[in-house]
Order: structure tokens, then sequence, then C-alpha cells
């Protein structure tokens, strides 16, 4: 059993809270992070947010390998011991250069801090057995099945048997596998110099090993996927046109726009955030209206373009949001909704970009064919290293083959 003196690193006290406030408490993992982490230095703070968002995506593989190992149905297990367990069997499971036994004695330290000691016994023994067992158990668990690859990847079902569908076994395997790393770390350069790499294929993405705070609160850069830099571009917009952005927070895309760009927020809090991008990045052609893009004031009218980078399910993210998966749905009846409202307000022969960072057939191609406007076939032409494969008049990135965010991207032609 682990000593009584042992102590337990800031880094593993941060995550375990994470992981009790996101199962336990509904917090996002992020904003769980952002108080849980927000008195560590850079290294703690950095393996922190590793274990932390790690053990969140996993879970579901971790809790059926502490039940098999473990014998103990976990959803019954107290919400401390729970965290602990699952905390300790990622590290032993995922995480290379780990001591063993730091992973499993501060796991069971991190029970005694929770004040239920009758369940130290308990953790510790399960935490031996996950020790001995853990790697040969993953290793043995199967793929070749849409329902085994979301056990063994740690995916809800019916996301497995998305990709499954729209991408084949092995496309959905190697998202899967990808989606469970970190992504590139990636800025729009707005001005000056940045230390970095251009990214080959979208013009002012940036690769960078770290986000400069300083040129960041100066508003040179943008943290932004290229991929999602690839929606912006796709706009075309110009001088002396005038766009819509139906979804703008929080004004990435809304800021690389030229011309006269209105953008459009539901959420007031937010509003108030894309308010203060818009300042921070120079970009003084944007407008703010607060609004719900499915009932727009009636002078909000007759424009060039619009952009419509709808709510989504979020697969094309999940890297960045580890606890998306386990709360993402379809939003196709909204999305449809969405573009619909946006082809009312741009005059005939003008241009709708619909954009959406998923990976999902029925968000994506189905929603623009269900909204009957022209498709602009010329879209993929101009970016050819994105041509989608099924339907080779749109884009789609995907992570696994394009090493960026998963993005549908649409134009549409207003008749």
């Amino acid at each position: 059993m682990a000593s009584r003196s042992a102590t337990v690193s800031p880094a593993r006290i941060a995550a375990f809270d994470v992981l009790v406030r996101v199962f336990d408490d509904e917090a996002y993992a992020d904003r769980a992070f952002r108080t849980a982490g927000a008195d560590l230095d850079e290294r703690d703070r950095a393996l922190a947010q590793r274990l932390a968002f790690g053990a969140v995506q996993r879970v579901r593989t971790l809790d059926h390998a502490i039940e098999k190992l473990g014998r103990r149905r976990v959803h019954r297990l107290d919400a401390p011991v729970r965290a602990a367990l699952r905390l300790g069997a990622y590290q032993l499971g995922f995480v290379d250069g780990v001591a063993r036994y730091a992973a499993v004695n501060e796991s069971v330290e991190l029970v005694r801090r929770a004040r239920l000691e009758r369940a130290v016994p308990f953790t510790n023994a399960v935490l031996r057995r996950l020790a001995d067992g853990l790697g040969p158990f993953l290793d043995a668990l199967p793929e070749a099945r849409a329902a085994e690859a979301g056990l063994k990847h740690s995916y809800p079902d019916w996301i497995a048997e998305t990709w499954w569908r729209d991408l084949g076994p092995t496309g959905a395997l190697d998202l899967m596998r990808s989606l469970n790393e970190p992504g590139r770390t990636v800025v729009r350069l707005v001005s000056g110099k940045i230390e970095g790499t251009p990214d080959p294929d979208v013009p002012g993405a940036w690769r960078v090993d770290r986000i400069p705070v300083e040129a960041l609160d100066e508003g040179h850069v943008w943290p932004q996927s290229a991929a999602s830099q690839l929606v912006g571009l796709t706009v075309g917009a110009r001088p002396g046109e005038r766009t819509l952005d139906l979804c703008a927070a929080p004004g990435g895309k809304a800021t690389m726009l030229a011309g006269e760009v209105t953008a459009v927020e539901i959420n007031e809090a937010r509003a108030r955030e894309l308010e203060e991008n818009v300042r921070r990045l120079g970009a003084s052609n944007v407008r703010v209206v607060v609004a719900d893009g499915r009932a727009l004031p009636a002078e909000l009218t007759g424009f060039d373009h619009a952009l419509v980078d709808a709510p989504c399910s979020g697969l094309g993210v999940l890297n960045r949001r580890p606890d998306l998966r386990w709360r993402a749905e379809p939003l196709s009846e909204l999305q449809l909704e969405l573009l619909r409202a946006a082809a009312e307000r741009v005059r005939s022969g003008g241009t709708i970009v619909y954009s959406v960072c998923t990976i999902n057939a029925e968000e994506s191609e189905e929603v623009v064919d269900a909204a009957g406007l022209e498709v602009d076939r010329t879209l993929a032409d101009d970016w050819p290293r994105f041509r989608y494969g099924r339907r080779p008049e749109f884009l789609q990135t995907l992570p696994h083959v394009h090493g960026t965010a998963g993005f549908f991207v649409a134009r549409l032609r207003v008749p």
C-alpha cells in the first residue's frame, strides 16, 4: 500500500480536479482546467493538461479496463475514487515516461486527500492490477468493427459508426487515432513577423511551437487552424463588397474578410468577446450585430456574400476539445435553417460559403443538398489539395490526411 508520507504533485492534483468537475459536475474541460491549473508553473501546467485532457478523451477505454481488471462497476464508485482510477489508468496505459510507482501511489494518495480512507486499499489493489495487466489488455482490444473501434479508441458508438460509413474502416481508424493526439499549434499572421513555419497550402497560416503572448495581445497573430483559415479564404470577399457572417464569434474568419462585414452573434457574452477581438485585430471594417441568424433585422439584406460557419457536432476538432465527443450531437436542422436564412439576405448572383468543423455527411453534404442552391464547382479547382473525394465539388479537410482540423466547405450561388 502507498506510504502515508507520500505526496501528490501539483500537476496530478489539478488533473484530478478537472476529472471530477467534468464527469461529476458536468463542467467543460477547458474551463475546469483554467481554474485548476491557474497557479501552476509552465511545466506542471503542461503535464496537468496532458493528463486531464487525455483521461477525459480516453475515459470509455479506461472505464472498460478498470471494470474488467478491477472487477468493479465504475459508476458505483465514489467520484474521487473514479477520478483517481481514471487518472492512474491513463498514465499507465497511454503516457510514456511516467514511473509506475508515481502513477499508482499518487493516485492512491488522491483518494486519501479526498478523505476516503476506507477506499484506499481498494484503489491501491485496482491500480496494481492495472499496472500489471493494462498494456496487454489494451493491445488485445479488437477494432475490426465500428463498435469495437469506438471502445478501443474511446469514442461513442454513433461517432465510430458515422466515420465507418463515411470514410470506411481504414479511414475511420486513422481518423480516430489522429484525433486522440494533440493537433498542431497554428496561428494566422495578421501583421509583422513570427517564428515558425508557413503552412504549405494555406497562405497566412503559420505552424508555431508556442503562441507568443505579446503578439497575441497586440493583435499581430490569431490562434486559428489552417482549415479554419481556409474557410475564410474561400469566401472571396473583395474591397467594396458586403459580406454577412451569420455565426461570427469568436471572429477569426470575420476579421479575415475584405470589404464591409456584418458579423452576427446570437449570444450577448460571445458578441462582446467578438467585439473585443475585432478591436484587437484592427478589423475596422467589421460591424457586430447581436441577433439570431434565422431572424435578422429587415435592413440586413442585399449582401454580395454570406458565410455560414454553422454550429455543428464538432467532430473535426475533437482533439482540441477533450470532452466534446461525450457531448456532441448532429445539428442538421439548425444548419439548414441558417443556410436558408442566409440565402434570403444575399443578392441574386451572390455567393454563400457553408462550412462546419465536422466530419459527418448528415451535417455537410446532405444539408447542402437539402438547401437546393446551385453549387459553385470551381471551389475545389481553386483548392485541389482539399478536394472531397466522394463529392469533388466540395472541400473536406481531414486531420489524419491534411494535419489540420476537419472542416467541410461548400460554396453556393443564390439564384
